[in-house]
């Protein structure tokens, strides 16, 4: 009996399904040791070895290569009798010919379990169809016996370089670089059967021009893209936002063979990525064990749902009934203990034996049976899981011995394979105990299966022969040909023997016994012959090979015909015969007539005629509908005769059809005419319009000629008068002439008059005139119609609804101030004419009224200062100005005061004479002329009147006004008083100098400027404002601050432990302003670099705590004021030494001062207003301890989640904000604070004013 190959069993050589799927004891798998010779084509084209990392290696040293146990699927489960991935798998990239290796890390994370954890790859090329069906069971063994999420994924690819070493088989391939084109990979699931499960791959397109391609596989070669349908679908989407292709499979309700290990593949051009990811198929339950292995095995029926699934149970349709019963009748006898003792390879054999048809079930209930581990004693190293080599290379198989006088065979697909003297393909070398198998020249033969056996035990491994890609060497080339000639392609490829395939548009070229096509091989040459073409062969071929296609074009033609006599173009008048004539050769050539692209039938007035060489057609009398393009076409040929028919009639004008009289049409001007005359003549006659000399054209924009068919029309879109006149149609074509005339008649309406005049214009009325059009359009003048506007206006508003025959016109009850204008329309019997030009703007005017409230302002000694209100009517002419006179008491005359119009309301009469009385009267000017004078009652005596002074001190200055060192100093005091008061300055008392300060003084304020202030500039500055007798006093206190100095003097009061206890006396100088803080800082003696300690402190004590024991420390103390620190420090003399061992000081014990407080407000609510639309805040601050809590109340509610209120609570300051109040939120606010000590409240009314506006 041949020897099982390596699917039986596992990496230890044991069979796999006597390890139970809870055994947590198995041994790792083996190191692998693997010598590959690269074959000699390689080393002859001078091939750069495999790279890992993205760059070339500098020395040809081989690469180590890694190879782990996989696990592997059944065909059952598979749902196909397609072979799947098991065994050790070897993925092979061969995109170009320096191919870079890239190593697949699993796309799952790997399982908890280390030792059901192996990893997967893809399997090798299947065995051939001739294997054993004992084989076959084999395969499937494996991947019933460890479930499929325990076993980890590692994808690995084996790659070998040229002149790989021995002695660098142990290296270890290197990290491969990331996926390229993956950004999401699918993940290993696990399902119930029956269940849904969806696996998606992402892939991102933004350096992509076009969408990569995907290929989902189960196992190694099964491509699911044929596979879907009700259980399996396929699905691409593309997010235009993300630029993220998604590629989704959906499994429904899965079935248990769906179970194994799934490939996801993802090219685009010359990039390559792809994941590999395990489906679980969990059962809903597990059945009892106790039941008759025999009869819970079994098929119900070939006709039911699930007859089919497994591949092993075709192999029993074939079997009779009477063995059925036979087998049924055997005695009872234990199937467990037999199943268990026997080898994998006999399982199929035992369940034929006693009917077991369900044999994937059998398999699933048999490897959750535990069974016992033989250990190995044979081998102390076995043979590797899987190798690989390059068509052409060698390789070595090398195993260790634990005895090295025990006696070894070596097998090939169970087959021994024997040394001979001559053959070199096998060579067999002892190494001590190593046993040594070397195969030369590797072709696809030795790609097999191998086991090694040393007495009752064996180890196997698989050995994969990679085959270099043929390349085309000489692609075929584009030929052109006739009909009946022999097509002969040639192509030549890089290898002998290869195999290649021809293709015809894409389709494979059938080459079988009856086929038309022919392919032979000379050496590296392939040809595709085709004896007898015919023009079916015309099309795109195209070879493939294993390395690059090649593809030509190939036409096939029809012979040319020989034509003695030609069909010749024809022109004949209507009514006339027709005769067609060719002359072909051969004569015996059947041809079909066409008439525009139409087959022509024979009939009682077309005659056809064949005779020999000459084909005749026919027509007695002509027709309009036979004129055309006529074309003979022979049969069998691609030439054709054509000629082309023209049929003529002379042209004709037929006027007879319009009833009107002399062939004269009236019409009115502005509407739009159509005149259509009937016309005749074949081919169509060319039409040309005319008025006088002139064309009229197709192409006119207002006056244009159309000719349509059997009629020519005139078009004029909108008649004019001078459109008037003659018109004459002149009609031509080959057959002749003919011309025919029509006389238009144009009415118009009369042209515009010109623009009126309006001579007089009043309060609400003006009077208008114009002259009568120049043109009346032929008609006589009937009336006119006027219309009015206003100017800023656009519409119009007629004035008179019955015509005026007078040339003058007055419109009345217009609105005063408003500019108008009028224009005039002319009226006939055809209508109305344009409007004239509108006439100038006019406004009708009125004066204002008298200004009011005139009264006296002012009064000196040569002045008069006058003051008044605007008048209370205005008028629609406005307001230009006022004029104010003035007459002396006892005179008759008014003096103007002002020459020019002044816009303000008050004014100062100047150049009066002491002593004297004057009247004052005050005109309003407009555009209309003066108002009525307002005069004053009473005669003014012209005499200064004194006013005691005051002065008004701004807010601000009220209080000390305080600037630092060299900022400037600018203060503005307002005062009153009449006449000028005289302004003084006082410094403490003493004159200011005005080296130092500057100021200056105006009729209403004194302004006192120091440019760069000094301390120096502070004191109390006292004015002084005096009119005559009268005196006004005000002090300004100024305040200039500086930086202060730094403290006086810095002692070390006491040192102990690790603190410090400092003490320091206030600066001399505070810089005029209180001392506000101090910033101590420390360093130690060593480096001297100052650090703070603490800043602003207000004591003039302090202990610095969380020194370092025997460090020795120096301390510096700056004041600082509202100006900032000073610019010194004041350091200590001595320096405080922390020691490590020191006296204990005693702490004495103090109480914690209870700081606990109910609430207090230290600044309560105040009333406010608000202005409605612009947000208000309420504030006040409470004080205490525990931190209360604060409510906003409105009218004694409490405000709750009002979006129109928001609070705010920081450092004890309580702010309510109210967002755009209305009046409705007005009333009285409470900010009540409470803890548990007690509370306090504060209440604040506020009142909501709404702003309005004046008109």
């Amino acid at each position: 009996m041949p020897e099982p190959t390596k699917k039986d069993e596992t990496a230890n050589g044991q069979p796999e399904e006597s390890v139970a799927p809870e055994s947590n004891g198995a041994p790792p798998p083996p190191e692998i040791s693997l010598e590959v010779s690269p074959p000699p084509e390689a080393v002859a084209e001078g091939k750069d070895p495999v790279e890992t990392d993205g760059k070339k290696p500098e020395s040809t040293e081989p690469e180590p290569v890694q190879a782990v146990v996989a696990q592997e699927p059944s065909p059952a489960e598979n749902g196909s009798d397609q072979p799947q991935p098991g065994g050790v798998g070897v993925k092979e990239q061969t995109e170009s010919a320096n191919s870079t290796v890239k190593e697949e890390g699993t796309c799952s994370p790997p399982p908890p379990d280390d030792a059901k954890a192996a990893a997967t790859t893809p399997s090798p090329t299947p065995q051939p169809e001739d294997a054993s069906s004992i084989k076959k069971l084999s395969v499937e063994l494996p991947n019933d016996s460890v479930p499929v999420p325990a076993m980890g994924r590692k994808d690995s690819v084996w790659s070998l370089g040229e002149g790989q070493a021995p002695d660098e088989l142990e290296k270890l391939v290197d990290n491969p670089p990331l996926s390229t084109l993956l950004i999401e990979s699918p993940q290993s699931g696990t399902v119930t059967v029956g269940g849904d499960i969806t696996f998606v791959a992402k892939v991102e397109a933004k350096d992509l021009l076009r969408k990569p391609t995907i290929k989902w596989f189960k196992g190694k070669w099964m491509d699911l893209a044929s596979k879907t349908g009700k259980h399996l679908q396929l699905k691409e989407t593309f997010d235009r936002i993300t630029k993220v292709h998604t590629f989704e499979m959906h499994i429904i309700k899965a079935k248990d063979n769906y179970a194994g290990n799934y490939r996801c593949e993802v090219t685009y051009k010359d990039k390559f990525d792809s994941c590999s990811f395990d489906l679980e198929v969990k059962e809903a339950g597990t059945g009892s064990q106790n039941i008759d292995i025999r009869s819970a095995f079994k098929r119900s029926s070939e006709g039911q749902e699930d007859a089919g699934e497994l591949d092993f149970s075709g192999l029993l349709k074939h079997r009779n009934q009477r063995e059925h019963k036979q087998q049924d009748d055997t005695p009872e006898v234990d199937v467990w203990e037999i199943l268990k003792n026997a080898r994998p390879d006999e399982y199929e054999k035992i369940a034929f034996m006693y009917g077991i048809t369900d044999l994937r079930g059998l398999l699933k209930r048999l490897k959750k049976i535990p069974k016992e581990e033989k250990k190995l004693e044979a081998f102390a190293k076995k043979l590797d899981p899987a190798y690989q080599v390059d068509k052409g290379g060698k390789i070595r198989l090398v195993v260790d011995l634990a005895d090295p006088t025990i006696e070894l065979k070596w097998y090939k697909n169970g087959q021994e394979i024997r040394p001979s003297p001559n053959q070199r393909k096998y060579i067999f070398e002892h190494k001590g105990t190593q046993r040594i198998m070397v195969i030369n020249n590797c072709t696809a033969n030795d790609d097999a299966a191998y086991s090694v056996v040393a007495g009752d035990e064996k180890c196997s491994t698989e050995l994969f022969v990679k085959e270099l890609p043929v390349k085309i060497v000489k692609g075929i080339e584009a030929m052109k040909t006739t009909v009946n000639e022999r097509i002969e392609l040639e192509c030549e490829v890089s290898e002998e023997g290869a195999q290649v395939k021809w293709m015809k548009n894409g389709v494979e070229v059938p080459t079988g016994v009856r086929s038309r096509y022919r392919v032979k091989c000379e050496g590296t040459k392939h040809f595709l012959v085709i004896d007898d073409a015919s023009r079916d062969d015309t099309g795109t071929y195209s070879i493939m090979a294993s390395g690059g296609t090649s593809e030509a074009h190939v036409q096939v033609d029809l012979k040319p015909l020989k034509i003695y006599q030609d069909l010749q173009d024809m022109t004949v008048l209507l009514g006339q015969p027709i005769k067609l004539h060719c002359e072909i050769y051969p004569g015996n050539v059947p041809g079909r007539w066409y008439r525009n692209g139409q087959l022509i039938q024979p009939s009682d007035r077309l005659n056809i005629i064949h005779r020999n060489k000459v084909h005749r057609l026919e027509i007695a009398t002509s027709s309009l509908h036979d004129a055309g393009d006529y074309t003979f076409v022979p049969e069998g040929y691609s030439q054709s005769l054509s000629a082309k028919i023209h049929i003529i009639d002379p042209p004709r004008v037929h006027l007879d059809s319009l009833n009107f009289p002399d062939n004269t049409v009236t019409v009115v001007a502005g509407n739009k005419l159509r005149l259509e005359i009937p016309i005749s003549g074949e081919p169509a006659p060319r039409v040309v319009w005319m008025k006088g000399e002139r064309v009229i054209l197709e192409s006119g924009h207002r006056v244009h000629a159309e000719t349509h068919g059997d009629q020519t029309s005139l078009t004029i879109e909108v008649t004019e008068r001078e459109d008037t006149g003659n018109y004459k149609i002149v009609l031509q074509n080959e057959a002749g002439e003919a011309t025919a005339s029509v006389k238009i008649k144009v009415v118009d309406i009369p042209d515009a008059p010109d623009a009126p005049l309006v001579p007089v214009v009043g309060g609400d009325w003006c009077s208008m005139t114009w002259e009568p059009p120049k043109y009346d359009g032929g008609s006589p003048i009937l009336g006119y119609y006027i219309e009015r506007k206003k100017k800023q206006s656009s519409r119009w508003m007629r004035l008179n609804f019955d015509l005026t025959k007078e040339t003058m016109f007055e419109p009345k009850k217009m609105i005063e101030g408003v500019p108008y204008e009028v224009r005039i329309f002319a009226v006939n019997a055809i209508g109305v004419s344009k409007p004239s030009e509108p006439s100038k703007a006019f406004t009708p005017l009125a004066v204002t009224s008298e200004p009011t409230m005139l009264v006296v302002d002012d009064v000196t000694d040569t002045t008069v200062t006058v003051k008044w209100r605007p008048p209370e009517t205005i008028g629609a002419a406005g307001l230009d100005g006022y004029l104010v006179e003035y007459s002396i008491e006892g005179t008759d005359d008014w003096i103007v005061s002002n020459k020019e119009l002044t816009e303000k309301t008050r004014y100062t009469i100047t150049g009066l004479s002491p002593g004297c009385k004057i009247l004052v009267r005050v005109k309003a000017i407009n555009a209309a002329g003066a108002s009525a004078p307002r005069t004053l009652q009473h005669a003014i005596l012209v005499k200064e009147v004194v006013e005691p002074p005051k002065i008004r001190v701004p807010r601000h200055l009220k209080q000390t006004y305080t600037r630092k060192v060299g900022e400037t100093v600018n203060l503005v005091v307002p005062f009153m008083g009449k006449p000028r008061p005289k302004v003084t300055w006082l410094k403490d008392g003493k004159p200011i100098e005005a080296s130092q300060v500057t100021i200056r003084n105006t009729d209403c304020d004194s302004i006192i400027f120091i440019r760069k202030a000094e301390r120096s500039h502070s004191g109390k500055y006292e004015m002084t404002v005096q009119v005559e007798n009268h005196v006004d006093t005000a002090i300004i206190d100024i305040q200039i601050v500086d930086l202060p100095g730094p403290p006086q003097c810095v002692n070390i009061e006491d040192v102990w432990g690790g603190n410090v206890a400092l003490v320091w006396t206030p600066p001399k100088d505070s810089g005029n302003a209180p001392i506000t803080g101090y910033t101590i800082q420390k360093a130690d003696k060593k480096t001297m670099e100052w650090f703070t300690c603490i800043e602003h402190y207000h004591r003039n004590c302090i202990t610095i705590t969380e020194l370092v024991v025997g460090n020795e420390y120096f301390f510096r103390i700056f004041s600082e004021n509202m100006c900032g620190l000073s610019e010194t420090a004041t350091q200590t003399k001595k320096s405080a030494l922390i020691v490590k061992e020191g006296l204990q000081m005693k702490i004495p014990e103090y109480n914690d001062h209870d700081f606990k407080e109910a609430p207090k407000f230290t600044q309560p609510l105040i009333n406010t207003f608000a202005v409605a639309g612009y947000n208000t805040t309420l504030n006040c601050s409470v004080r205490a301890n525990p931190r209360p809590k604060v409510i906003w109340m409105k009218n004694k509610i409490t405000i709750i989640d009002d979006p129109r209120y928001r609070m705010f609570s920081s450092q004890g300051v309580c702010t309510l904000e109210i967002r755009k109040p209305s009046p409705y939120d007005g009333g009285m606010y409470t900010c009540k604070a409470i803890n548990e000590l007690g509370e306090a409240q504060v209440d604040c009314k506020l009142e909501v004013k709404v702003q309005t506006q004046e008109l």
